[in-house]
Parts: C-alpha cells; structure tokens; sequence
C-alpha cells in the first residue's frame, strides 16, 4: 500500500510564508508526476503547481511569483513554498502523486489527506 502524509499547513498572517510537505511512502517502484490541489469552501478543486521526475515545473497563474513548488526524490517527498500569501489562498491543500508500485504495475494516482492554510489577520 502507499501512503500520503502532509504537513506544514497553519495560520498565517497576509504577506506570511508556509512551506508544506507531502512524504509518500510503501511500496513504491518508481514516483513520476507531483501535483498540490486545493480546494477553499464552497469551490472546485483547483490545481495549484505540478513537478515532473525530471524537475520540470507548471503553476497556475494566481500562484505564479510567490509560490515554488520542488522535490526530493530520495525521500519521495514533494513541496510547496508559499510565500506572500493572500487570503484568497486559504483553502484544504492535497498533494497528487502519480507511480509505480513495482516495476511490472501500471501508474496509478494517488491523494494526500489534505492540510488547511488559513491565512487571516
């Protein structure tokens, strides 16, 4: 089985920083595309930035600038960087994670549990 954990969500003040985490671990052969979502009450899940296995990266426009999306490959473990957060980007993040349990097994997706951002003064 595989398991996603995130952490790193919280209040924070307007102009604040938050740096989330999300750690994949269980049976896994090999990790490909990374993605953050988030989705604010009463919304539809949005994508927020995605990682490739070689680096590469794609952010939505509102997070362009302020946010930074990165990975660590050796520790199966995506991030998102969140600096000069609004309000509007208080929502339920969740991590997506597209791999291989083993080397024979087709890409399969998986989802993080979600950790809330409320930025408020």
């Amino acid at each position: 089985q595989v398991q996603l954990v995130e952490s790193g969500g919280g209040l924070v003040q307007p102009g604040g920083s938050l740096r989330l985490s999300c750690a994949a671990s269980g049976s896994i052969f090999s990790i490909y595309t990374m993605r953050w979502y988030r989705q604010a009450p009463g919304k539809q899940r949005e994508l927020v930035a995605s990682i490739t296995s070689s680096g590469g990266t794609n952010y939505a426009d509102f997070v362009k600038g302020r946010f930074t999306i990165s990975r660590d490959n050796a520790k199966n473990t995506v991030y998102l960087q969140m600096n000069s957060l609004k309000p509007e980007d208080t929502a339920v993040y969740h991590c997506n994670v597209y791999l291989r349990q083993f080397i024979d097994s087709g890409l399969q997706g998986y989802w993080g549990q979600g950790t809330q951002v409320t930025v408020s003064s």
